[in-house]
């Protein structure tokens, strides 16, 4: 499980448990991660570090911070923009400058946190959507860090599925893929040919960390009416190396107006001879 979103034992409102955490209800857990991680703007390195941490904080994605003195000091203008939290202290900021490209206020650090968080003091975090590019070693992550403590896991099913929007069925498929992924409801992909639905292309695309690349169809319902944006797509050849496989080349739908329903098991026994 992630330990701050959903039902993580960080999270504002934690999965039932035989234990207590004795504190406040916002939650944060600084832990080590030393994979190597750089940020490039402008084809200059702004951040080249093995000794980062990750925030974990209540309902938000972890946040890397790095030792001040990982980042180019050369790059690095200090601002007189200023923030604050109630649960770290007064953040200071700095814009980076790397020959034309200019990042303003992208890096912020907590020079003087409260007591509560003084294991910040020395360690500065930049805003990721600020950077032209970031590395995990030598592979280049889009979107954000993952989350070591999220799991996405795909698993074939028998189980029946029907996709409707109002008394129309768009898809059914007794063949799903179900995508379980820590924080999230549960996906159902299924095969293209189990779409009843006209699909129409969307210029739409988007990149998950977890799973790669995805294209989006809006879906034409036979009084004309269009959905937009409502299936998507991870191809195979733009899924990440380690993503889920099982379901490159499925559907999955996704709108206010559209009610994907799975069925329950009925007297289905597993692994009984």
């Amino acid at each position: 499980m992630s330990l701050t979103i959903g039902s993580g034992p960080l999270a504002a409102r934690p999965a039932p448990s035989n234990y207590a955490i004795d504190g406040p209800a916002h939650r944060i857990l600084f832990e080590p991660h030393p994979r190597r991680i750089r940020a490039v703007l402008g084809g200059r390195t702004v951040l080249d570090t093995v000794r980062a941490h990750l925030l974990h904080e209540s309902n938000i994605l972890p946040v890397l911070y790095a030792p001040i003195e990982d980042l180019d000091p050369e790059l690095l203008e200090p601002t007189d923009h200023t923030s604050h939290c109630p649960f770290k202290g007064d953040a200071s900021y700095w814009t980076v400058r790397a020959g034309d490209r200019v990042a303003e206020n992208a890096v912020w650090a907590y020079q003087e946190p409260l007591e509560t968080a003084d294991w910040l003091a020395g360690y500065a975090a930049l805003y990721w959507d600020r950077m032209d590019a970031w590395f995990e070693e030598d592979e280049e992550v889009r979107g954000h860090l993952r989350d070591p403590y999220h799991r996405v896991d795909a698993r074939p099913s028998s189980r029946h599925v029907e996709v409707r929007a109002g008394d129309t069925v768009l898809a059914e498929s007794d063949r799903p893929v179900l995508l379980y992924e820590t924080g999230l409801p549960i996906r159902a992909y299924l095969p293209r040919e189990d779409v009843r639905a006209e699909l129409v292309a969307s210029a739409t695309r988007t990149h998950c960390p977890y799973k790669g690349d995805a294209s989006y169809w809006s879906a034409r319902l036979a009084d004309g009416k269009v959905l937009d944006d409502a299936v998507w797509c991870y191809q195979r050849d733009a899924l990440l190396a380690d993503g889920p496989q099982a379901i490159a080349g499925l559907v999955s739908f996704l709108h206010d107006e559209v009610e994907v329903r799975i069925s329950e098991p009925r007297g289905v026994a597993v692994g009984v001879s």
